[in-house]
Formats: structure tokens, C-alpha cells, sequence
């Protein structure tokens, strides 16, 4: 199924997500990047990789978003003894019935939340690694379909090492997108300590009270939308020499993959849409290249020892390849 794209189905979507950051914005201060990720990457069909120090409201965010969209929320919360079956679930005899039932775990949902997903063993991380690529899930024997919209939002502290788990690069691959959360602006932060000190910070009554501005029908429809925004050739071009030039980088071990391509141009579609238009433009590219980008590249040893960060890196190869 097609649906054909102009400025009034574009205008749909940019509608809806500016909606999304006016009822956000009544009580999250600050990160809306993670926001903005999260909402295109549910209408890429993507997922999320956070990246960052705790307390910076990851959880929050990603809670509202789901209430916004009109989505079912869970959240795992990771620990080294968590089993496969806690997050896909397993089958148990009904003593009543006289027979096996099929308790789904909260992987099946429509937005998940894997906290710190690091410190899963590695059996465990790989439970999701199916549900990720393929929207399903297999107990014992039973492959399962999972419902679409689904998106999978995984966090780690890239700062705590002990009894945890770090994700390879292939899994780390299945993941559209990356955000790294930061500590809030001086400004932002007195702004949380004054609703805090008004005695209006109250997360979960708010979540509770939100209205979702979205169904899950217009989200499939949405992804149907997107996939017909334009690329011109000369656009496509570009987002090959950026991966290119990420694989011959002199502090890059290895470069993004065929599938940072894929998340460049389904990303850059939805901004496109969110701004509005039915074709791409190279600054939609720009805008997401990190994101899609950081968490792919794997750097050298000296590069490592020497601090340098992938985002840095791919600023530089933004500012060496030449835009059409």
C-alpha cells in the first residue's frame, strides 16, 4: 500500500509532533533532542540507543512520548540475573484448564524501555536481538508476531564498567539511531529546582493526565507516509559518501554499516515531513548523520586513548564532504 505524499499529508505529521512538544513541554526541561529521536524513529520503524549519565530524565521522556502517541508503554529494568523468558515470557501449566498458556512478557508492546540493557548477560541481551530485527518472538518453539508501531529504547552508563555487559557491534548495528544525554544548561537546571520548589514536578500525576495526540492507526499510516517523501540522486549520493568516508577515516577501525545508511534515509525522510515537505534536502541529512552514525563506528586504540569521540568524528567528515 502506497500513500501518495504532498505538503498537506506533511503537514499532518509536523502538526502532530509540535503538539507532542507543546504538551511535553509543560513539565520535561531540556533534552528535547531525545524526543525528537524517539518520534523519528517510531515513524522510521527504528530504535533507540541512549547513552548516558543517570538522573538526566531518559525514563520520563520516553514514558511521555508513549502516553503522547497513544502508545502501550512497558519498561525492564535490567539486572545480571534477568532471564530471556522475563522479557519475551514463557509458557506455564493452568492447573484450572488443565493445559499450557502462552504469559507474554513485556516485549510485547508497542514502545519498550530496556533500562541499562548492559547489564544483561549476553543470553539475555540477545533475547531482544529477534524482536528488534524481525518483530517477533519465539517461546518455547512458538514464534510469536509482535504488534506494530513497536519500538525498542534501550539506555546504558557508558561511565560504569563493573558487572556489565557491553553490547557487541553487531547488536549495537540493530539500533537506527543513538542519543547521548547530557546534564541540562545552568538555566534549565534552575528551571527544574523552581517547579521542584513550587511543588509542581510531579511526574507521574502529569503522565497520568496527558491525552494522547496520536492513535496507533495514524502512526502505521504516517509510516506509509514517509517511505514517499522524495530523494533526489544527488542527495542519495551524499548520505553514500558520508558512510564512505567514515570506513577510510584514519581514526576509524571500522565505519558504518549498509544499515547507517538505510537509518540516514529513513530519518532524513521523516524530518523532511516534519518540516513540511515532501522531498529531502541535504541539512535533513546533516541534522541526523550523528545520530545514525555514532554508536556504528568502532575507533583505532590511539584514537581511543587520545579522547576523541565519534560525534566528533563524524562533525569532521560533515565538514569534509562536499555538500550537493
Amino acid at each position: 500500500m502506497t500513500i501518495a505524499i504532498n505538503e498537506q499529508e506533511c503537514g499532518a505529521i509536523a502538526g502532530t509532533y509540535e503538539k507532542i512538544c507543546s504538551e511535553a513541554g509543560r513539565l520535561i526541561v531540556g533534552n528535547a533532542d531525545l524526543l525528537e529521536i524517539v518520534f523519528v524513529a517510531l515513524l522510521s520503524d527504528g530504535h533507540v540507543l541512549v547513552e548516558g549519565i543517570p538522573g538526566t530524565a531518559k525514563s520520563t521522556i520516553v514514558k511521555t512520548a508513549a502516553r503522547l502517541m497513544g502508545c502501550d508503554f512497558r519498561r525492564v529494568q535490567c539486572a545480571v540475573d534477568t532471564q530471556p523468558a522475563d522479557i519475551i515470557g514463557v509458557r506455564v501449566w493452568d492447573q484450572q484448564e488443565r493445559d499450557w498458556i502462552l504469559r507474554k512478557g513485556p516485549i510485547f508492546t508497542n514502545i519498550m524501555l530496556i533500562d541499562e540493557i548492559n547489564r544483561l548477560p549476553p543470553k539475555s541481551q540477545s533475547a531482544f536481538i529477534e524482536a528488534m530485527g524481525e518483530r517477533q518472538a519465539t517461546i518455547d518453539g512458538i514464534t510469536i508476531p509482535i504488534d506494530r508501531p513497536y519500538i525498542a529504547i534501550a539506555t546504558q552508563n557508558p561511565f560504569e564498567r563493573e558487572g556489565t555487559f557491553p553490547l557487541i557491534e553487531a547488536q549495537k548495528d540493530r539500533f537506527m539511531f543513538s542519543s547521548r544525554s547530557q546534564f541540562l544548561s545552568g538555566e534549565a537546571e534552575l528551571e527544574i529546582i523552581r517547579r521542584e520548589q513550587s511543588g509542581i514536578l510531579d511526574w507521574a500525576s502529569y503522565i497520568a493526565s496527558l491525552q494522547p495526540v496520536l492513535r496507533k492507526e495514524d502512526i502505521l499510516r504516517f509510516n506509509l507516509v514517509v517511505k514517499n517523501v522524495h530523494i533526489e540522486d544527488p542527495v542519495l549520493a551524499y548520505i553514500r559518501d558520508l558512510v564512505m568516508a567514515t570506513r577510510s577515516h584514519s581514526d576509524v577501525q571500522l565505519g558504518v554499516s549498509a544499515r547507517g545508511s538505510i537509518a540516514l534515509v529513513r530519518g532524513a525522510r521523516v524530518l523532511a515531513a516534519m518540516d513540511r515537505r515532501p522531498f529531502v534536502i541535504p541539512d535533513d541529512v546533516k541534522k541526523l548523520a550523528v545520530p545514525a552514525f555514532q554508536h556504528r563506528l568502532v575507533l583505532t586504540r590511539e584514537a581511543g586513548i587520545s579522547g576523541i569521540s565519534p560525534a566528533r568524528i563524524v562533525g569532521e567528515i560533515l565538514d569534509s564532504v562536499e555538500v550537493p
